[in-house]
Order: C-alpha cells, then structure tokens, then sequence
C-alpha cells in the first residue's frame, strides 16, 4: 500500500513540476449544488493553443497540490467532468498544460455479434444492436428490427431494458420510431411494424471514438416506407449519435446523451402528425410494475398523472434483481414541443401495470420536416442505482440544459 501511495504522489509531482509548461489556467463555477453529481464541460481548444492535443495534460488545483484529471480531446475541443460535493457556488481551478497526460482507463466501444457495447473496465453499460433481430420463432417476421438500445445496463448489472415482448412484438429496448407520418401523400405508421407501413434500420456507423471520459458512437438511420406496389423508399435519414460518460467511481450512477439529427432522404417534407406516442421510448424491465415502481416528473406528477403532461425530466425506478435501480429521462430545452409531452402507460396495462415510458414531442401537435433542413432532438439518460431524488434530478437537468461557463486565463 506504501508502495502505491509513493507512486502516486510521484506522478503528481511529475505531471505537475517535471518539464511541464502551464498554458491557461481554466476555471469552472458551478452555481448550483450537483448532489455529488458529476458536470461534463468543454472547451474549445483553438481559442487557447495550437499545441498539438497529443503533448498536453489537465490538472486538478487543489491548494498547494495538482491533481491528474481525466479529459478526453475531441475535433479540438477539450473534455472533463467536474465534481462539486454538495457545496453552491463551487469553483474547480484546473491547469491546461504542455507535458505528457497521465495514463487513465478508457470507456470503451467493442462489437461483435451485429452489436456494439460500451463498456467501463469489465461493467457493461449499454448496447446498440446494429444487425437485424428476429422475433421468436413462430412470430410474423415482419416484427425483426435493427439500431436500437438493449441491453441497458444499471451500474450493478441490471438489465433495465426489453425487447420483444409478447404484449408488443415491436417494441426494442430504447429506440426512436414515430408513428403517425403523412409522406407522398399516405399515411406510415414506422412504430407498429405490424401494420407493414414502414420500419427503422440501421445503416452504417459513421464514427466510433473511445477515450478516458467518454465513449460515442455515431450511427445513420433509414425510415423506410413499404410502399403499396412492393418497392421501399426512405423518407427520413437519422443520425443518431449516443455519448457514455465514464461512470462516476465513488457513486453509482453515469450520463448517456443521445442526439437525433433528423433530414428529409429527398425533396418530399415528411409530416410528424399528432399522436399519442411516437419518438423516444422506453420499453423497461419486465420486472417492474405498479406494486414496484415509481414515476415522477420535473412538474411533480406520479405515475397516476405523468401520462399526457409536459415534463422536462422524468424519473422511473423501481426494484430490480434483489436491488434498486432506475433512469431519469431528461429533455433538452431546444427540443421541439418542450417541455415534452409524455407517454407513460397507465398502472393497469397487461394487468399488472408493466412500464413503458416516453418523451413524445407530436403528442399534441403536428411537426412539420422540411427538405434540406435539420431537426434535431436531444436527450440525457441518468442511469442510476440507489433511490433517486427529485432535488438530484433537477439539479442534473439544469446542468444538461446549461452546461457550466469555462473562464479561461491564458498564461
């Protein structure tokens, strides 16, 4: 143990005093409490220096003391996470600096078997299933489907997520489908994938980055119409970009950001027309029902009142494998229609009150998608073990809605 601390405190003092040139000192004020909850910030780097992002480091100040701090560079912008306590108007001072980075471990995209899974050492966090699934057999095909999240995994190793279930065949995990569309003139319904109107599938991964903070993927999706002669044609391309935040080491939960980059495929507008549920998804745990679980939103409605109310977050939690677990689903101010409206199903489904949850921007108003224009939505999950509070989810919402403000001093 000895041993350990002696080598630890030597690379402080090395990242620190050995050879190293301090280029800006950049200084993050968190103005509100974070409930011990981790803030990703950035920076971008070509307003500091030109110095090469292989030859610099970041320090932690911490008194007389620095600190190596995990960060992540990305198209010239600098990342890192910053961690206030429970303290307000908290300010961490780091040091942008020219010297060799210190070696941390890496969030890490791995494929194989048509998915691709995040990963953080040996815990699992989340998998994207880029090859076509199949229903059970026996089941129409018509119900296979491609790009969609499952497994979801909670820090301890849940499952939070479910795919296929015989209730609703289409449903896959977390996925991003709308159901009601107007495109050359006939109605597609991309969700209920029984109706033969339409489907989602994915297309080609366009980048796949790991690193010591985050590890993202970013993945085209096709909306494809089944046209009534037998021909198909997409309507809608997607680009879709999904973001894992290392998890935190002392507390269980992590950040996983999800961006839809929506564009007419041609010259036709595709219409988003209202409907009750349509968009971002979630189809939970089979374990969870209304005895187990809870529902709460950013307006204070439970399960019995969440469903068709806006929201800027929602909590879902429950009991899952001898343990405690849950999301909160948090929607970006800049997304269309919000506050969102939202999908939860009602404590009698299945009889039994099985968990469905979802931020449905066209729930009650059409959304028109013009050609050569891009739509985007985003949308932060906070993955979690533990009971979650409504004070750590406003809180956590407040950060993804406006990220902290780096003041940098050039030295």
């Amino acid at each position: 143990m000895i041993r350990i601390y002696c080598l630890f405190v030597f690379l402080c003092v090395v990242i620190s005093t050995g050879n190293t040139q301090n280029i800006a000192t950049l200084e993050v004020e968190l103005l509100t409490a974070t409930d011990g909850l981790a803030v990703p910030v950035s920076v971008d780097l070509d307003a500091i220096t030109f110095i090469a992002d292989s030859a610099l480091a970041l320090v932690e100040v911490q008194g007389s003391k620095t600190m190596p701090v995990p960060f992540q560079i990305e198209h010239r912008t600098l990342h890192w996470l910053v961690e206030s306590g429970d303290d307000e108007n908290k300010k961490s001072v780091f040091e942008l600096v020219k010297g060799t980075p210190h070696d941390f471990d890496q969030v890490k995209a791995t494929t194989g078997g048509g998915a691709l899974t995040i990963h953080s050492g040996d815990r699992n966090l989340l998998r994207y299933c880029f090859e076509t699934v199949y229903p059970p057999a026996g089941i129409d095909s018509v119900f296979k489907r491609s790009g969609f999240i499952h497994p979801l995994w909670s820090p301890h190793g849940q499952v939070l997520t479910r795919i296929q279930p015989p209730d609703h065949y289409h449903h896959y995990g977390i996925w991003n489908p709308w159901t009601h569309v107007l495109f050359e003139a006939d109605t597609v319904d991309f969700w209920n994938l029984g109706k033969r109107q339409g489907t989602v599938r994915f297309a080609d991964f366009v980048s796949i980055t790991n690193g010591s903070v985050f590890s993202e993927f970013e993945t085209l999706h096709e909306h494809v119409v089944f046209k009534k002669d037998g021909s198909e044609k997409v309507a809608l391309d997607e680009l879709q970009t999904v973001r894992v935040y290392r998890p935190h080491e002392n507390q269980d939960y992590y950040i996983a950001d999800f961006t839809m980059q929506m564009n007419c495929a041609e010259e036709n507008p595709v219409l988003l027309l209202e409907y009750r549920y349509g968009g971002f998804g979630w189809r939970t745990t089979e374990q969870w029902n209304k005895d187990n679980s809870q529902v709460l939103t950013s307006e204070g409605k439970t399960r019995k009142e969440a469903d068709g109310s806006t929201a800027r977050w929602c909590i879902v939690q429950g009991d899952v494998d001898n343990d405690y677990a849950g999301v909160v689903m948090m929607s970006y101010p800049a997304n269309y229609n919000h506050p969102e409206p939202l999908r939860i199903w009602p404590e009698s489904m299945n009889n039994r009150g099985d968990m469905f949850a979802n931020f449905s921007p066209t729930k009650n108003k059409d959304w028109l998608l013009k050609p050569r224009q891009n739509y985007v939505l985003k949308y932060r999950l906070l993955v979690f073990n533990g009971p979650f509070t409504k004070e750590k989810a406003e809180s956590a919402w407040k950060y993804f809605a406006a990220p902290p403000k780096v003041n940098v001093k050039i030295n």
